[in-house]
């Protein structure tokens, strides 16, 4: 056996290259001999002669760098400059028009997409396949859109509640895809297959879908499509498609009413249905016919007859059915039938129902003619309301349940003004007085946000005498959401029993509250002293030079809000720290430049050495919004010294606050006055400060002067 093994390197010497150079090699070629050149010879001579490592480099040195530079040109550059000198506008259109093929072909399929897509375990990558139905549409166009898209989507059939629901949200969206009006019933088959699904958000995104359709149906459509579909809802087997089927009456009578005889009489086949529907055997159905009763009516509205005798005869078997869930919904259809029928209609078939209502045995159904009593009794009419609803209402606030009497106790005001002053004092306010003292936290809390609201109607005595006892009873109430409904309702309090009434009575409340240990209802009313303020003038906010934060309770009536204004800046929560500053600037706006500079500015310059560094960062922004809306010579004379020794501050915080708020003070002071240089000079002393956040405001100040 030949021996393969490679022999041992050999030492390259002079005469062996030499030699090497001579020799020449022979190929065949077609049966004759060729001579190679001597060069490659030589090179292949040095090659075989390295070691295996050594021929890699070199072999990658040629292939990777050499040859690529030799025939770049051939390679790369003439093809693409031939291709440019041939090719002509119209071999250029003819390919372009191919890629556009090739690219709609690749979204048509589109199928293929979908279907690659919708077999995907993911459910995002079904949601995102479903998200571009759209786009897949335009590039098929309006006939392929039409062919093969919309009965791939009816035979789509995900497993996912939410993949579902998607495509019953996006198929609307195709509508001017599909070739516009003419041929939009293509898309309520894949609808109609969604309405009947068992979960209930795909069923109501598809009969949305179905009703923006329809809409969009030619009479003839309707006709041909529409109604019929909604008829296979109606006498489907499983009551998912009838309950479907109720939300889409209302529009299919819409489209073909004022018709011909084939009109007419579709017309009486859907309304025939919707009886049926009324009267079926599954709870679900008749809760979907009780919701869309009202629409099928204001469909109808100009035949009377129909509704007279019809609706209303379906109105009394649902207010009538053994289920609460029936009955609840068919409150909601008193307010929209009562303003169809007539009024003899309204107190004979409407107002009794609405008072059986409010003493039903289910408190899910009184809550509903709690929420919607008001509304009805508008329609009906003051007078008629006083002698039948009245009482209704009245008992719903002392009713059993909580729920029921926080939906009355909303509806008081209302109520107040409709029944007028001497009803509400007899009736109606007792009943409130009850209230504010609800064992429901939420009773209360409803009641605070609407039981001076009461106080027009009644005037100011009754309001003293009657209404005011229950807000300071409110005022003082242990759960915080009483406390800050009842502050969002001071000013139309102050509106009506006048300044005098409010330092007497609700001024010590107002110093309660503003002391809460709940800093929201702080916050409240830090928000409501402005328009207190307005009201009561300069004389509750003057500032006692002997007064100081710690002390407020030894202060006098007139001293008790301007000490609170000054405590709040001391305040433990940011918030009210900087409500507190924005307070003091809406006070000093309101009151003047002299009421700030004798009565506060003194006690900003006393804060300005307290030891709580946040106290001095708080009165370092203060002093940027006071100068915004004092005079010059107050900035000069006492804004200006107090930023000037707190630019000085230990704490960096203090520092760049105060390089804000000079630049605020070197927009109110002349230009070239000594006062405007000795704060650019301030400010130059910051730009070198060693903490970068005093550099950067000192520069910001500067840069904008």
């Amino acid at each position: 056996m030949t021996d393969t093994a490679r022999p041992p390197p050999m030492t390259t010497t002079d005469d062996d290259l030499a030699n090497a150079q001579t020799t020449t090699t022979t190929t065949k070629k077609g049966g004759s001999e060729e001579r190679a050149p001597d060069d490659v010879v030589a090179v292949a001579a040095l090659i075989d002669e390295l070691k295996v490592s050594e021929r890699v480099i070199i072999i990658s040195f040629f292939f990777f760098v050499v040859f690529p530079i030799v025939f770049s040109d051939v390679l790369f550059v003439q093809p693409f400059a031939l291709r440019g000198e041939r090719e002509t506008s119209t071999t250029r259109r003819k390919r372009l028009d191919d890629e556009n093929n090739n690219i709609a072909d690749r979204f048509c399929f589109s199928s293929l997409f979908l279907c690659q897509q919708q077999q995907s375990e993911d459910v995002r990558l079904r949601l995102n396949s479903i998200s571009r139905l759209s786009t897949i549409a335009a590039a098929l166009g309006p006939e392929r859109t039409r062919d093969e898209l919309v009965p791939f989507l009816v035979d789509l059939n995900d497993e996912d509640d939410e993949c579902l629901m998607a495509v019953a949200e996006h198929i609307p969206s195709l509508v001017n895809l599909v070739g516009g009006d003419q041929f939009v019933h293509t898309l309520l088959l894949p609808l109609e297959s969604l309405s009947t699904v068992e979960e209930t958000v795909v069923r109501q995104k598809a009969v949305e879908g179905l009703v923006k359709v329809g809409e969009r149906c030619a009479r003839a459509s309707s006709m041909e499509h529409f109604c019929p579909l909604v008829k296979r809802l109606a006498t489907g087997e499983w009551f998912t498609a009838r309950v479907s089927a109720c939300g889409l009456f209302a529009c299919a009578l819409e489209k073909v009413k004022n018709g011909g005889g084939e009109e007419k009489k579709m017309i009486e086949q859907l309304r025939s249905l919707f009886g049926q529907l009324c009267e079926d055997e599954t709870p679900m159905v008749r809760r979907a016919a009780a919701t869309n009763l009202g629409k099928v009516a204001e469909a109808s509205v100009e035949d009377k007859n129909f509704i007279n005798d019809e609706v209303l005869k379906w109105f009394g078997k649902l207010t009538a059915d053994e289920q609460d869930s029936v009955r609840l919904l068919a409150v909601d259809d008193c307010v929209s039938l009562s303003k169809l029928v007539s009024e003899e209609e309204r107190l004979k078939s409407i107002v009794p129902v609405a008072l059986k209502f409010s003493s039903d045995t289910s408190w899910r159904v009184r809550y509903a003619v709690a929420q919607q009593i008001y509304e009805l009794c508008e329609i009906i009419g003051a007078d008629f309301a006083r002698e039948d609803l009245f009482p209704a209402y009245e008992n719903l606030l002392e009713d059993a349940e909580a729920e029921v009497r926080i939906a009355a106790a909303a509806k008081v005001s209302k109520f107040c003004a409709l029944a007028g002053p001497e009803r509400s004092r007899e009736n109606i306010i007792p009943r409130v007085r009850e209230l504010a003292k609800d064992t429901s936290q939420h009773v209360r809390a409803a009641l605070a946000s609407v039981v001076m609201e009461s106080a027009p109607t009644l005037g100011k005595e009754e309001t003293i005498n009657q209404l005011l006892p229950i807000f300071l009873v409110l005022l003082k109430d242990e759960f915080p959401d009483v406390r800050l409904n009842v502050i969002g309702k001071l000013d139309q309090v102050n509106e009506v029993i006048g300044v005098n009434t409010l330092s007497e009575e609700l001024l010590p409340a107002i110093k309660d509250l503003a002391e809460d240990r709940h800093w929201r209802v702080r916050m409240a009313i830090i928000e409501y002293i402005p328009i207190l303020a307005t009201q009561t003038g300069k004389s509750s906010f003057l500032f006692s030079k002997e007064a100081s934060t710690s002390d407020s309770e030894n202060n006098s009536a007139e001293d008790v809000l301007n000490s609170l204004c000054l405590r709040w800046l001391a305040d433990p929560v940011s918030s009210i720290r900087q409500a507190a500053s924005q307070n003091l600037q809406k006070l000093t706006a309101l009151f003047g430049a002299a009421w700030a500079k004798e009565h506060v500015i003194p006690k900003l310059e006393s804060l300005q050495t307290e030891k709580n560094y946040l106290v001095r960062v708080t009165v370092a922004s203060t002093l940027g919004l006071l100068a915004e809306k004092v005079e010059e010579e107050d900035v000069v004379g006492t804004l200006f010294p107090i930023a000037k020794a707190a630019a000085a501050d230990p704490v960096a915080n203090v520092r760049f606050n105060i390089a804000k708020s000079l630049e605020k003070m070197a927009k109110r002071v002349s230009t070239g006055s000594a006062t405007k240089t000795e704060i650019l000079e301030v400010l130059d002393g910051l730009k070198a400060d060693s903490d970068v956040d005093v550099q950067f405001y000192a520069s910001e100040a500067r840069n904008a002067l």
